[in-house]
């Protein structure tokens, strides 16, 4: 898997919502079992995944020579034989200049090797990719069977129907989302759901979305955000997020950006009651979720019935860092 962004820990376990026992290999480079390629199309930090034919040292010769002797079907790819055989073309790439290759002499050498193995190139419009990633001290090759579609900036904040400042990046809330469960057959909640970047997310990847904001103007204005992106299968309420209006296990996963700690009070709540009412609510209606904040939290969250399966340290800027709790209910 080759991985997005710049904090492979936290790229890694975003994929592991669509693949098994993903483990990083080098930077920005993951290897995993059992990837699902449909759900790798809804990633924010995975780019591709690759049906891998092996790994060896990051050099090019070693490359070329893997290639020669490799088995090119090892997934059931689809490389065919003789006439029936697809086109091709090789891209390499050197992982934020950590390897010393050559990627031109690399993509020259495997395709000789694939064009001996019986292949035609076409260098336009290949119907298989052959990926050569030089990392750290290693190199994986292997054919490109899924990519993620990276139509983030599309949706900035700024361009929505409703706007307010600091709302979260797309990509940002696509991973959060994703942590939480998102996807086809699925219901996320935001108890605190602002403009409804998250849920605009999840929606997008096939969730339906249930927003909750205790501001009038911001259940409106994130009604309007979600019916700009999705067709349906979406609602938000105006409601209290430590006393939510909905049944025991309403939803498959619960997510928020929780306020941050120069919000001394929100609404009729001290911010520690809040959160901590917020992640009990969530506890009730859904039996996972993820919490990012300006702080950790994990001890609210504990007290309120979760188990901390994951955290994240994730800067923003200089003055920010987001604090990211994955959890699964007692």
């Amino acid at each position: 898997m080759e991985l997005a962004g710049e904090e492979d820990a936290f790229a890694a376990r975003e994929a592991a919502t669509a693949a098994s026992d993903v483990s990083v290999v080098a930077p920005g480079l993951a290897v995993a079992d059992a990837v699902d390629p449909s759900r790798v199309r809804g990633l924010a930090y995975t780019r591709r995944a690759l049906a891998l034919l092996g790994r060896i040292d990051a050099d090019v010769a070693a490359a070329r020579a893997l290639v020669e002797s490799a088995d090119l079907d090892p997934e059931g790819v689809g490389v065919g034989a003789g006439e029936d055989r697809p086109t091709v073309a090789v891209r390499a790439r050197v992982v934020r200049d950590s390897a010393d290759a050559s990627t031109g002499e690399a993509e020259r050498e495997c395709g000789a090797a694939l064009v001996a193995r019986g292949f035609a190139v076409d260098l336009d419009d290949p119907d298989l990719v052959l990926r050569v990633l030089f990392a750290g001290g290693v190199c994986l090759v292997g054919w490109v069977v899924a990519e993620s579609v990276r139509d983030f900036s599309t949706r900035k904040p700024t361009d929505r129907p409703f706007f307010q400042p600091g709302s979260m990046a797309p990509m940002d809330a696509r991973a959060y989302a994703n942590l939480a469960g998102a996807g086809p057959g699925s219901r996320i909640l935001d108890p605190m759901c602002g403009t409804g970047g998250v849920l605009i997310e999840a929606g997008l990847v096939g969730s339906e979305v249930l927003g909750n904001d205790a501001q009038a103007k911001m259940a409106r204005g994130a009604r309007g955000n979600l019916a700009h992106y999705l067709d349906d299968g979406f609602a938000v309420i105006r409601g209290d997020a430590t006393e939510l209006g909905v049944r025991d296990d309403a939803a498959d996963g619960a997510v928020f950006d929780a306020p941050y700690g120069r919000q001394s009070k929100i609404a009729r709540h001290e911010l520690a009651d809040l959160v901590a009412g917020a992640l009990s609510e969530a506890a009730r209606v859904a039996p996972r979720g993820v919490l990012i904040a300006d702080r950790s939290w994990r001890t609210e969250a504990e007290d309120a019935g979760w188990s901390v399966t994951d955290s994240f340290e994730r800067r923003v800027h200089r003055s920010l860092v987001r604090h990211v709790l994955v959890l699964e209910r007692e």
